[in-house]
C-alpha cells in the first residue's frame, strides 16, 4: 500500500516548499474557473454541472487509486462516516451553485465573496459550537460583512442578478460549513469526501439537465473545467495543505480571488463594477490582515513552546 509523505509527523524543509507550491498551484488552477466557464457555450447549466462533476470525480478517484492504492482508497471512503457525507454534500452543492451563479453574476463577485469563507467559518463555529472568537476576528468578520453587503447591493441596482450574488453567498456558507465540519472531525479525509460530493452533483445534474450532448470545443473546455480546474486543483490543495500550517495555506490560497478576475478581464473583457471593487477590496484586506495575524500568533506559539 502506498503511503503519502504528508503523514510523516515532522515535515522537512523540502516537503514544506512542496506544500507551498502545491497550494499555490491549486489556487492558480482554481483562478481559471471563471475564464474557462466563459468559453463554454452549452446553454443548460446542469449539462455543464454534469460533465464538470463527472470529469472531476473521475480524476479524484484515479488520483486516490494512484496515490494510496485500491485497498486504502476503499478504507478512506468507509471511514468518512456522517461528517464525510456532510462535507461531500457541502462541496457537491457548492460546485453546482458555482456553475449556475456564473450565468447570473460576474466572476469577481463570486470569487471575492468566496474569499470570506474562513471568516464565515469562524462565525459559524461560534454560532454552532460556541468556539471562542477573539476581538481581531470579530472586527475582520464585521468588515467582511460590510464588504459583502456593498458587493451584493449592486444586485438591487440591476447591475448584476440577485440570484447570482445569492448563490455566491450560498457557496461561501457551504464552504464555511465544510471547514467547520473538517475542523471538528479531523479524521475526515477531504479527498474522498470531495470525490463523493462531485459524484453526487453529477448524479443530480443527470436528472435535471437537458440533452447531454455537447460540441467538441465545449467537450474540451468541460474537461479542463472538471478534471484540471476542479479535480487537479483539489488534489493539489488537499496534498499540499497537509504539509504547511493552516494559516499559510489560507494565505497562499488568496491567489485565487486575486487572479480570477484578472484572467476574465484579460481574456473576456469582463470588468468588475465599482461596488464589486470597493466591497471586494474591503473583504480581501480584512481576510489578509486576519490570516497574517493568525500566522503570526501560530509562529509565536511555536517559539515559546518549551522543548521536550
Amino acid at each position: 500500500m502506498a503511503t503519502s509523505r504528508a503523514t510523516h509527523p515532522h515535515t522537512p524543509a523540502a516537503d514544506f516548499r512542496l506544500g507551498v507550491l502545491l497550494v499555490a498551484g491549486a489556487a492558480i488552477a482554481w483562478s481559471f474557473g471563471g475564464t474557462i466557464a466563459r468559453y463554454i457555450e452549452a446553454p443548460d447549466a446542469w449539462t455543464v454541472v454534469f460533465w464538470r462533476s463527472l470529469f472531476a470525480s473521475t480524476f479524484l478517484l484515479l488520483f486516490m487509486l494512484w496515490r494510496d492504492g485500491p485497498e486504502a482508497t476503499v478504507k478512506m471512503f468507509r471511514a468518512m462516516g456522517w461528517p464525510g457525507l456532510g462535507v461531500a454534500c457541502c462541496f457537491g452543492i457548492a460546485s453546482s451553485s458555482f456553475v449556475v451563479a456564473l450565468q447570473h453574476t460576474t466572476v469577481a463577485n463570486i470569487l471575492l465573496i468566496q474569499a470570506a469563507a474562513p471568516l464565515f467559518a469562524a462565525l459559524l463555529a461560534w454560532m454552532v459550537f460556541r468556539e471562542r472568537v477573539n476581538l481581531a476576528t470579530w472586527i475582520a468578520i464585521a468588515a467582511v460583512i460590510c464588504g459583502v453587503a456593498i458587493m451584493v447591493s449592486a444586485s438591487f441596482s440591476g447591475q448584476v442578478s440577485p440570484l447570482g450574488d445569492g448563490l455566491a453567498l450560498v457557496i461561501t456558507v457551504l464552504f464555511s460549513a465544510a471547514i467547520v465540519i473538517t475542523r471538528h472531525h479531523p479524521q475526515v479525509r477531504m479527498t474522498p469526501a470531495v470525490c463523493l460530493g462531485t459524484a453526487m452533483a453529477c448524479a443530480v445534474a443527470f436528472f435535471l439537465s437537458g440533452p447531454l450532448a455537447v460540441s467538441m470545443p465545449d467537450f474540451f473546455w468541460l474537461f479542463l473545467f472538471g478534471a484540471v480546474n476542479l479535480g487537479a486543483g483539489l488534489a493539489m490543495f488537499v496534498t499540499g495543505a497537509r504539509l504547511v500550517p493552516a494559516a499559510l495555506a489560507a494565505l497562499v490560497s488568496t491567489l485565487e480571488p486575486v487572479l480570477g478576475p484578472v484572467w476574465v478581464w484579460l481574456f473576456h473583457g469582463e470588468v468588475p463594477g465599482t461596488r464589486t471593487v470597493i466591497g471586494g477590496a474591503i473583504v480581501f484586506v480584512a481576510l489578509l490582515i486576519h490570516i497574517l495575524n493568525d500566522w503570526r500568533r501560530q509562529r509565536e506559539r511555536k517559539r515559546i513552546r518549551p522543548r521536550a
